[in-house]
């Protein structure tokens, strides 16, 4: 056979006799087009180029969708795509090439019972393929734990697409259970998808890493999370690209034949193109069109330097100290000295007014180490020093524990505040289920035998000669709902995020890091301080520029004067659950389109 479907007809799918639900039938019926034709040719002679194109596409696609196993891996590679979409590679028209592919395949061209599968294979290759640098914490100490490295990886990376899966499950039940098609459809897909992300992000103490949002976090569509937040432009996102397969979601995945219409849509046709597809291709361009032109006018009202001549100066220091180095007795001093040598500014700059050391900066504990916090002073020149340090303090029934903490060590080496993680890290600084997984031979990467405690303070520090701020430690920057709040006493005037990157060497997962810290600056309205121990240090403007930075594994410090702090943005007081009306508006339009069609069918009733 000719790879080139004729027109007017459909090619015959490999796949036999899987059904109608699953697309697999080849039945003929010359009024249905697949995803991307345009139905019957207009006009006779060759087909416009736009028709061949499509013709071509949905000859591939054919082919690959008629079996099950071909489906499951086209659903994956369209999740290895999206990774190409986040940061750091950045591609994000890929969201509008795979996910309407995958509404394609999940509501319209599988059975129902492989919606699961279509959302699992995709979800689980996008994490395994976007989450893949964890491992490298794993090979630190690769005796004690590299041989969990597969497992982690890999487990990880199926747990999390559960949450996909439960997404085009859920989805498919839903517009089979209506009879729902197209728009509608696709919309619900969106709905699902989006809240299955936003319980991301909360169950089981949450894990919003990589959310649909960042696909858009090196563009200007990026400031549009200040009005709403990363959930909402991943509902938009989502939505207006499933929105582009709606024409193929039904039975079988195929289009119905082109409805007649006016000159517009004769002219669309003999183009090669679908009207109804060019009409939600269009909502989606005029979409992105007006978030660009609002971005684009934002950042066009911010000044070019954003920090008044009276601002503080904080200087930012990045030792690059290996991980496996850090807690080497023989490395420990020279990884010191290197911190203290760094704080000094650089002739011909300005004195600091408070210097940052990254994440677990040094391995001694500050209470009992009066001579350690005399030359942390003495470097600082007269400066406050915040730094990362590991602390014991006592818990609610007053038993001491480990805490990982961020400390303020004043000019005369006096301890003036402390603030302990809230946020742990599940397997990382702590053991779920302790009892159980120490019986299995397991703990914590890092902290003492039973792993940190959690703090329980407020993420408030207010500190002499310095604007109130907020203090983050490494992995709380990614959670965008535990940011401040906006009241009195509550809302600082910047972020401070200190982190140790170092685990994850130079793999995406520190440039992923640092991109969702800038994402919490604009969502807040809030400069951002951000000191790495083996990058990326940066200090980040309320708009979520980099006004000075540090590249990754590269030994140096940052200074900049402090950017003004925003007045509170619509997102930073009104949260996320406000918005997720709209992902459960998109989730009942089948019923509404459904009910749509009811009283249409009883209304023509009446009048008959």
């Amino acid at each position: 056979m000719s790879g080139r479907a004729e027109p007017g007809r459909r090619r015959a799918a490999s796949g036999g006799s899987e059904g109608a639900g699953s697309g697999g039938r080849a039945g003929g019926d010359s009024g249905r087009s697949g995803p991307g034709g345009a139905g019957r040719r207009h006009g006779g002679g060759r087909a416009a180029l736009p028709a061949r194109l499509a013709g071509a596409l949905r000859a591939a696609l054919g082919r690959r969708a008629g079996t099950r196993r071909g489906r499951l891996t086209l659903a994956g590679l369209c999740g290895a795509g999206l990774t190409l979409a986040q940061p750091p590679v950045g591609l994000w028209p890929l969201v509008f090439l795979c996910v309407p592919a995958l509404a394609w395949l999940g509501l319209a061209r599988s059975e129902r019972r492989e919606a699961f599968g279509i959302g699992w294979a995709a979800g689980s290759a996008f994490f395994l393929t976007g989450l893949y640098w964890v491992a490298e914490a794993f090979l630190v100490d690769i005796a004690r734990h590299g041989w969990m490295a597969p497992f982690a990886v890999t487990g990880l990376a199926v747990g999390l697409g559960l949450f996909w899966a439960l997404a085009f499950w859920g989805a498919r039940r839903l517009v089979e259970r209506v009879g729902a098609r197209g728009l509608a459809a696709a919309l619900a897909l969106a709905g699902a998808w989006t809240l299955a992300e936003f319980a991301r992000a909360h169950v089981l103490t949450g894990f919003p890493w990589a959310l649909p949002a960042y696909a858009f976090a090196q563009t200007w569509l990026a400031q549009t999370l200040s009005v709403f937040g990363p959930h909402t432009l991943g509902l938009l996102a989502l939505g207006f690209a499933a929105a582009t397969a709606a024409p193929w979601l039904r039975p079988g995945g195929e289009a119905a034949a082109p409805a007649g219409g006016g000159r517009l849509a004769a002219g669309l046709l003999r183009a090669g193109l679908r009207p109804d597809f060019a009409a939600v291709a269009a909502a989606a361009l005029l979409a992105l069109a007006l978030g660009f032109g609002w971005s684009g006018w934002r950042l066009a009202g911010a000044p070019a330097d954003a920090a008044p001549p009276s601002a503080p100066e904080v200087r930012l220091v990045q030792p690059n100290a290996a991980q496996r180095a850090k807690w080497d007795p023989d490395e420990m001093p020279r990884i010191f000295a290197r911190l203290r040598a760094l704080s000094a500014p650089e002739p011909g700059l300005p004195a600091p007014d408070v210097v940052i050391w990254p994440e677990t900066a040094i391995p001694w504990i500050l209470e009992r180490e009066p001579a350690v916090r005399e030359a942390i002073a003495a470097s600082a020149r007269g400066a406050v020093t915040l730094l990362g340090v590991r602390r014991i303090a006592p818990d609610a029934d007053g038993r001491p524990g480990w805490r990982n903490a961020l400390e303020a060590v004043g000019p005369d080496g006096e301890i003036l505040a402390a603030y302990d993680k809230r946020h742990l890290v599940p397997f990382g600084e702590y053991l779920p289920l302790h009892g159980l997984m120490t019986a299995l031979g397991l703990g914590p990467l890092v902290g003492e035998s039973g792993g940190f405690d959690a703090g329980d303070g407020p993420a408030y520090l207010d500190l002499p000669g310095l604007p109130a701020l907020s203090p983050q430690i490494c992995y709380e920057t990614i959670f965008p709902h535990e940011m401040p709040g906006t009241g009195e006493g509550e809302r600082p005037r910047w972020l401070v995020q200190v982190t140790n990157d170092a685990w994850f060497g130079a793999s995406a997962g520190p440039w992923q890091h640092f991109h969702q810290a800038r994402m919490r600056a604009i969502e807040q309205g809030l400069p951002l301080a951000r000191a790495a121990n083996t990058g990326i240090s940066a200090m980040i403007d309320p708009w979520g520029r980099v006004v000075s930075s540090l590249g990754l594994l590269e030994a140096g410090a940052v200074q900049a004067r402090l950017p003004i702090a925003l007045a509170p943005t619509l997102y930073s007081r009104s949260g996320d659950w406000p918005w997720m009306a709209l992902a459960a508006l998109a989730l009942a339009a089948p019923g509404a389109a459904s009910g749509l069609r009811r009283l249409r069918a009883e209304g023509a009733g009446t009048r008959g």
